[in-house]
């Protein structure tokens, strides 16, 4: 029996796919733990799972650094008149950037640190499985605690750079063509050079443990953990051939709610002859809700079945959404697992979690990014041939419904979902997830070599 920590921000898109991996590690014999905020830890202890708390977190500061980095990774850039004026806005709010996603990243490491090593000395894991972007164990505690770290990543494709991506953050596409190559590879060279004051701040931290420089990103220094779970698979992330032997596409994780919940009596009363659109903004949304009134204007008493969900930190009722409709029903929420099987298209925020569960469930999007990794997943699912994508500043009501329409309307959305659907079933999810784990769990200690490696050529 091997003991495994999981240490995640305690934002449902992360905690439940490492819920469903623990889950996985306990059927196997093995125990699991998990080191996160409080708003997590009703459902850890719920599921059975020992919890160890953020003590030096209190809600409010993690609430506030969500939504500053939120805010930030909002696409404004979309408004602008053209790529150029675009591109320049981007790099000229790159300090800006840089400022939230330190105090956001780096500057909770010594706290995050000062937990964990109480943690550890209570529960003296094998493995530690990490958040990528909760980053104490990365940057510090593999190397002093010689603990190895099996990293996660919380999205539906890989966060580590190379050449057969763009660069993060714009929902650029894939690169088909020497050109589009060349771009990618400037725009890492780009952000390599605006970050290596970001590096540096991240080398004070390893510095003050006694440990050697990154001369690489600490975003590529995750690719060096011994083992790197992408809950996705290799043909929707572009079909990527340029990741380090780490990395392993083990298919979506899910867990939406405990095995003995029935679903929603209501759900029984859907009619079957009629579509139904289910549209979400995700589970933590923080800004207006202009997807949720969007769509609200765009089929109230129309001929669909129209399920919009706010999240449960949201009352529907205080969104102001408009009049009730006999063919709308508002809640905060509803178990996808119950509710995607009777839908015939999703209208998304594009978050890892909703996006993800569609394809598994065959059902094609309509994607409305919002920010962070969200126009890069939005950009897959339409490279996929599985949905639309709309951008934010243009989803009036007549426009969402016109793409909605499309998707409903022409089979090859569906028939892509399905045919993603069928490859993701072939990865196993959480179980190929355990397995490796277990593995890792049972082999020799390898510490990184934070010097040599890197990803992005």
């Amino acid at each position: 029996m091997a003991k495994f920590l999981f240490t995640v921000w305690p934002y449902p898109g992360h905690v439940n796919p490492a819920l469903a991996i623990a889950h996985a590690l306990r059927d196997r014999g093995h125990e699991a733990a998990f080191y996160t905020g409080n708003a997590a830890r009703p459902l850890v202890e719920a599921e059975g799972f020992r919890y160890f708390p953020f003590r030096k977190f209190d809600g409010a500061r993690i609430e506030a650094l969500f939504q500053k980095r939120s805010a930030h990774f909002t696409p404004r850039w979309q408004r602008l008149p053209n790529a150029f004026a675009a591109y320049i806005y981007g790099v000229f709010r790159a300090r800006e950037i840089k400022a939230v996603l330190k105090e956001y990243l780096l500057d909770t490491v010594p706290l995050q640190l000062e937990d964990l090593k109480a943690a550890q000395m209570d529960c003296r894991p094998d493995v530690i499985v990490c958040d990528a972007s909760l980053w104490a164990p990365i940057l510090v505690l593999q190397e002093t605690s010689r603990v190895p770290v099996a990293v996660f990543c919380p999205s539906a494709a890989c966060y580590l750079p190379g050449p057969d991506v763009p660069a993060w953050g714009r929902g650029l596409p894939r690169p088909r063509n020497w050109h589009m190559r060349l771009r990618s590879k400037l725009e890492r060279q780009l952000v390599s050079w605006l970050s290596a004051d970001f590096r540096a701040a991240a080398n004070a931290i390893r510095r003050e443990h006694g440990l050697p420089p990154l001369r690489i990103s600490v975003t590529e220094f995750t690719g060096q953990m011994p083992l790197y779970l992408v809950p996705s698979t290799r043909e929707f992330d572009y079909g990527r051939q340029d990741l380090p032997a780490s990395v392993h596409y083990v298919g979506p994780c899910f867990w939406d709610k405990p095995n003995d919940e029935p679903p929603p009596a209501w759900l029984a009363q859907l009619s079957p002859e009629v579509p139904v659109v289910h549209v979400t903004e995700g589970t933590i949304h923080v800004d207006e809700p202009v997807l949720l009134r969007a769509a609200y204007r765009a089929f109230a008493n129309r001929p669909v079945q129209l399920v919009m969900t706010t999240g449960r930190h949201r009352d529907p009722v205080e969104l102001d959404l408009g009049p009730p409709a006999p063919n709308v029903r508002v809640e905060r929420y509803v178990p996808h697992s119950d509710l995607l099987p009777r839908t015939a298209v999703v209208v998304t925020s594009g978050g890892a979690g909703t996006l993800m569960k569609a394809l598994k469930a065959g059902v094609p999007m309509v994607v409305v990014p919002d920010g962070w990794d969200q126009p890069d997943q939005a950009q897959r699912v339409v490279e996929a041939g599985a949905g639309l994508r709309l951008e934010r500043n243009h989803c009036t009501p007549e426009r969402l419904r016109a793409a909605v329409e499309r998707v409903v309307n022409e089979p090859s959305f569906r028939e892509n979902a399905q045919r993603l659907a069928a490859g993701f079933a072939r990865y196993r999810g959480p179980d190929r997830a355990a397995e490796l784990l277990e593995g890792l769990a049972s082999a020799p200690f390898v510490p990184p070599q934070p010097a040599s490696f890197s990803t992005a050529n």
